[in-house]
């Protein structure tokens, strides 16, 4: 299917869209002044160790400590371990055996140890970084591990046949460290697998050598820049154009194409024209749409997502919607609709963690099996490793996607200021019982001498006890003795207020 890839620079951001027969499919944004720091190698100096979470944290050099969970950690048991032929599922980015760790945290790492350590998922929230000592170095065809024996196939790559033959040149090639081929490399040579194993080996003890030198926490190792990460991980014969508007990067990227992957460089093509390079598919739209809480689908119906910290949930609505036939068919075709939506939407958003989808309710089992396994093959096309459970009778999907990053709306929002987040502020009326309330406290507990209290507070709520609760108002002067002033403060927030006797 062709696709093409889109690089938008600017001097203080830089945008990444993967566009497959018109439609944006995968989005990548990083700002100078925030880049990510997934794939940077640090010496960190473990500061606090947890037994009662089987973990710790740890001082990368950054702001916040990170945290190390104990299955992050590469035991010496580890370090021998080769996979068999049932075990080579790993995807592209996930380089660990899957084997537990059954040690305790504290028999494995103490306080003040120093580790080389990787960033596996960005700072999120309240969290720190998420790190690993698995350290693995990504290369075009390879993910290539400098400590562990280690051998894996991509699972997107399906013939048997072609595990087999990849396997056996990887084991011919007999690198120091462990290897996971990349679906990148189906249909690769001996050659130029074993150009990118040397390469990536020789990198890992350059790496070695940084952590032996540095003495103090602090980055080793930085990761590519977010054009050349992307051109790495998304380049394949599907891309048929790689655009770039700006000249600079557009000699870089083309530098790094024909010494990566010489095949491609004819591909990349410096975007002169005026009109904005996004307008060529309409992504500042799509990323428009990505920012919303509520997305319109074409029938009438819409689908809500709200993301939270640690969980993503989607509501899914008939909308306008009402059908031809009946009820259940109605609810059938919104499903549907909203699956494929839902599947463009977390793959834009780059939402991750655990994500609950409300269905709307079907009376029919067969129905109920039909949307989740269009659910399953929309996400079949998801780059990010996902994990989709059955559906309940409510209609609820439970689903984890795997999250590395920040999702788009992190990126470019900021909670707001005035709800600090929350999404919503008090009714004025509930304001007003709360200042109510308040006054017959401050009377009760205080001996007032002076007859009179004054409430400082936002004009909307003056207006609304003057128009509104003025009956109470008399209520609580009549009954207490004293009288009650009201005093406008513009620079207040809505539910501010203090009360001065």
């Amino acid at each position: 299917m062709a696709a093409e890839i889109l690089i938008n620079v600017r001097p203080l951001e830089t945008r990444v869209a993967y566009v497959e027969s018109s439609t944006l499919m995968d989005l990548k944004i990083e700002k100078k002044a925030s880049p990510t720091m997934v794939g940077t190698i640090h010496r960190g100096i473990v500061t606090r160790v947890l037994p009662g979470m089987q973990a710790a944290f740890v001082d990368i050099g950054l702001d916040k400590a990170a945290f190390l969970y104990v299955g992050d950690i590469l035991t010496d048991e580890a370090k021998n371990f080769f996979d068999d032929e049932d075990e080579t599922k790993n995807n592209d980015e996930d380089s660990r055996p899957s084997r537990e760790i059954k040690t305790p945290i504290q028999d494995l790492i103490k306080e003040g140890q120093h580790l080389m350590v990787q960033v596996a998922k960005d700072p999120l929230g309240t969290k720190g970084a998420r790190i690993t000592t698995h350290i693995s170095l990504p290369g075009r065809g390879v993910v290539f591990m400098p400590f562990i024996k280690h051998v894996g196939i991509s699972r997107k790559i399906e013939d048997e046949t072609e595990k087999a033959r990849l396997k056996k040149l990887i084991q011919k090639i007999n690198s120091s460290g462990g290897v996971i081929v990349r679906t990148a490399s189906e249909g690769a040579s001996e050659e130029s697998l074993r150009s990118d194993i040397e390469y990536l080996d020789r990198l890992g003890k350059e790496i070695q050598k940084a952590y032996e030198k540095k003495k103090t926490a602090g980055i080793i190792h930085s990761e590519l820049d977010v054009e050349l990460r992307a051109l790495r991980d998304l380049m394949s014969e599907d891309v048929t154009t790689v655009w770039v508007d700006d000249a600079e990067v557009y000699k870089k990227v083309s530098k790094f194409v024909s010494q990566l992957m010489p095949k491609y460089k004819q591909n990349i093509i410096l975007y002169e024209e005026k009109k904005p390079l996004f307008d060529l598919y309409d992504i500042d739209l799509e990323i428009s749409r990505a920012v919303e809480r509520k997305v319109w689908l074409k029938s009438g119906g819409y689908i809500v997502i709200d993301e939270a910290e640690a969980l993503v949930v989607v509501d899914v609505n008939t909308g306008k919607f009402v059908g031809k036939k009946d009820l259940e068919d109605t609810i059938l075709k919104t499903n549907l609709e909203a699956v494929k939506e839902t599947a463009h939407q977390l793959r834009v958003r780059n939402v991750g963690g655990i994500i609950i989808i409300d269905f709307i309710d079907m009376e029919k089992e067969i129905h109920r099996e039909q949307v989740l396994q269009a659910l399953q093959e929309e996400f079949k096309k998801d780059r990010s490793r996902t994990n989709i459970t059955s559906m309940s009778e409510l209609g609820l999907v439970e689903m984890t996607r795997k999250r590395i990053r920040p999702s788009i709306v992190k990126t470019l929002c900021e909670p707001c200021s005035y709800c600090d987040g929350k999404g919503y502020i008090k009714r004025k009326s509930t304001i007003a019982n709360e200042i109510f309330r308040d006054i017959e406290r401050e009377i009760g507990l205080k001996e007032h001498k002076k007859k009179n209290l004054i409430v400082h507070c936002h004009s909307d709520i003056v207006d609304w006890i003057y128009e509104e609760e003025n009956e109470t108002l008399e209520h609580l002067e009549k009954r207490f003795g004293h009288s009650l002033a009201f005093k406008i403060e513009p620079t207040y927030h809505k539910e501010q207020y203090e009360i001065f006797g």
